[in-house]
């Protein structure tokens, strides 16, 4: 397995044969050194960064083989195209060879633990030993353990926080380069201001009138959305979401537009963005900033009390925001029961209807999935972690989301309705039986009856799912997002109507329209709306059916990259962090191993492996209960079952040579 992850190949050559005669074997393993689950990590808060285990063999203590249908099974029998990589990592400590200048023989660890060390030869040990360093292969005899590679540049010193945060990009393969002088002439003349042209533009709606406002996180720069909610004379409400006019600066086919849909997606790090454009675009003509005249795409819909929709319109728009709060400025305002202001009426309207729609939702089946989200304190002269904690939702979050929702399905259906074979969609295939087994069995072993015959079944079953133990639903739901398939995005022309469906959402469809700076997903369907709306014509790209699912493609790509990078940074500065504050804290069972179990630690939102017994011990003075989900020592009365409290202590140790890791021990 080893060897294949890294002679991953374009095209390859297989036979089949009969796999009925294997044995597949329950979901009880060894935690391991190969095993992913060896370090601590975030626990997932969507159906986007749900880690997926695709190897259904797995080994157990002391149960038997459990039998599974017929399934193709292939063998590789020959490479056609070798995908040689290069890989972030180190050469193994050794000491300096005698002499000076000659060539010497070293071995490479990859920080990716999958990545065999791989031989390499070079004139400067003493420059490269203690640093990350690039290696790539070039090739793997078949008579050797290793393969071969030769150095390619340095990036810096082993544990220096902005060289580790380098090797993140560089792993997930984030563009860091700046952009191109042929891109920045892209840009419109700077200072950008409103012209009389935008104004007279009869596709063009005049909202400056309106009192349109934003409502972001706190330090929010890149503003892609604003909202409006005016009370009308029939006790009716227009409510607008008024998007980034990005597609008015981006212009399909240029270096510009081509840079965009190479990066595909901003990158957010801890205290750092990687932009999909550039600056003056995402923090200054495009962004929706307070006070100053912007282009937009809205829509705007004229809403009951209920929160029904009488109708619905789309313009490209002129707007003036009146303010950009943060959320806990907005939660402020709308809790201050002595504030009745327009501003803070509106944003108690939005709310109001924003709850109704999200109870109508989640009616529907839409999923809540669990949500622990790392926050950090940075010291602003050396941007190192000062606290760590978990983000805390509020209601107007919520409200904003809700809106962005409704929103991307209304501009969906409208996009649908004039192209059906080139629309961009985004869907979210329903778990199957074998992803949901894990819950199934976590929530039998704790008395819980939990319904997966649809997305509505599951949702309810969530929400029942309560005991007196404040954590106990979210640790459900922690689980329940750990079985969820991945979100993508597609041609429609490409899937039949019955697979557009979004599970998590519980819709028939959605797509991304919100988010246009920092997405370019959303610039795809900015052009596929205006072109609806006979404002702009199809671009092209839109005729060519193989170059659309290639754009797909590389959005899923970028997309997930773009996520992996940030967890990955999060991870970094948890590391970090940790480093000079050992602590002790309460922490969660959420999985039971053979050798131990792995723990959520809710104050950090991060999950971990305790082990019970050492590694490379298959745990023979420990019995595992798959049905009731517990591990005990035989002869005694200690035993620990999922979903149990237990104190842990937290600390950062090296067990390797420039690979520290954040364990975690029973107390």
């Amino acid at each position: 397995m080893i060897r294949s992850h890294l002679l991953l190949m374009m095209m390859v050559c297989f036979s089949f044969f009969d796999a009925s005669h294997f044995s597949y074997l329950m979901d009880v393993s060894v935690i391991s050194e190969d095993d992913n689950e060896d370090d601590v990590r975030l626990v997932p808060n969507s159906a986007d960064d749900a880690p997926r285990n695709t190897n259904s063999t797995q080994s157990t203590v002391g149960s038997s083989a459990a039998s599974v249908p017929s399934r193709p099974v292939g063998r590789v029998v020959g490479i056609i195209k070798r995908n040689w990589n290069s890989y972030c990592g180190s050469l193994e400590p050794m000491p300096m060879p005698a002499g000076s200048g000659g060539v010497a023989h070293a071995l490479f660890v990859s920080k990716d633990r999958r990545i065999p060390k791989i031989r390499i030869q070079t004139r400067q040990l003493g420059n490269l030993l203690n640093k990350r360093i690039i290696v790539a292969v070039d090739s793997w005899d078949v008579m050797s353990r290793y393969p071969s590679g030769h150095y390619v540049r340095t990036i810096g010193d082993i544990g220096d926080k902005e060289t580790e945060t380098e090797v993140v990009l560089i792993e997930n393969d984030i563009n860091t380069r700046p952009f191109s002088t042929q891109v920045l002439a892209c840009l419109p003349p700077l200072p950008w201001t409103l012209s009389p042209e935008d104004v007279a533009n009869p596709n063009r709606q005049d909202l400056r009138h309106v009192r349109v406002f934003s409502v972001d996180p706190p330090g929010c720069r890149d503003i892609d959305d604003a909202l409006h909610c005016t009370p009308l004379p029939n006790g009716n409400f227009e409510v607008g979401v008024h998007i980034a006019d990005v597609t008015n600066f981006v212009h399909p086919g240029t270096p510009l537009d081509e840079e965009a849909s190479q990066r595909a997606t901003s990158v957010y790090l801890v205290g750092q963005r990687i932009d999909m454009l550039p600056k003056p675009l995402t923090e200054d003509v495009c962004s929706l900033r307070a006070d100053v005249e912007r282009l937009a795409f809205s829509v705007i819909w004229e809403m009951t009390p209920d929160a029904d929709i009488i109708s619905s319109r789309y313009t490209k728009s002129v707007i003036k925001s009146c303010a950009a709060m943060s959320y806990v400025e907005a939660q402020a305002r709308m809790d201050d029961s002595r504030l009745a202001d327009p501003l803070t009426v509106d944003l108690r309207n939005l709310n109001s209807l924003a709850k109704i729609m999200r109870n109508r939702r989640c009616e529907r089946g839409a999923l809540t999935l669990a949500s622990a989200e790392v926050k950090f304190e940075i010291d602003s002269e050396t941007h190192d972690p000062l606290d760590i904690g978990i983000y805390q939702i509020r209601e107007a979050n919520q409200m904003i989301e809700e809106f962005m929702l409704a929103a991307n399905v209304s501009v969906a259906e409208k996009i649908l309705q004039h192209y059906p074979l080139c629309s961009l969609l985004r869907r979210h295939p329903s778990p199957t039986k074998e992803m949901l087994e894990p819950l199934l069995r976590t929530a039998s072993s704790v008395g819980l009856n939990l319904d997966v015959s649809s997305s509505k079944a599951l949702a309810e079953s969530l929400d029942n799912a309560k005991r007196d133990d404040p954590y106990f639903n979210k640790l459900i739901r922690i689980l329940a997002t750990r079985c969820m398939t991945q979100a993508v995005y597609f041609c429609s022309g490409d899937l039949s109507l019955s697979e557009y469906y979004h599970y998590g959402l519980a819709s028939p469809l959605y797509t991304h329209f919100t988010s246009p700076i920092r997405r370019y997903a959303d610039v795809v369907v900015h052009r596929l709306l205006a072109a609806a709306l006979d404002i702009a014509k199809l671009p092209p790209v839109f005729q060519d059916g193989p170059q659309l699912t290639g754009i797909a493609d590389n959005l899923n790509y970028r997309h997930r990259n773009a996520q992996m990078a940030s967890r990955a940074s999060v991870e970094l500065h948890t590391l970090i962090y940790f480093r000079t504050r050992p602590v002790d804290t309460e922490a969660r069972i959420v999985k039971i191993k053979a050798n131990g179990f792995i723990v959520f630690v809710p104050k950090f939102g991060i999950e971990g492996p305790i082990y019970l017994t050492a590694k490379g011990d298959k745990g023979a003075d420990w019995v595992v209960d798959e049905v009731h989900q517990k591990v005990t020592k035989p002869g005694t009365n200690i035993s620990y079952a999922v979903l149990q409290s237990v104190m842990i202590h937290m600390e950062v140790v090296e067990p390797q040579p420039h690979r520290p890791k954040l364990q975690l021990t029973l107390i």
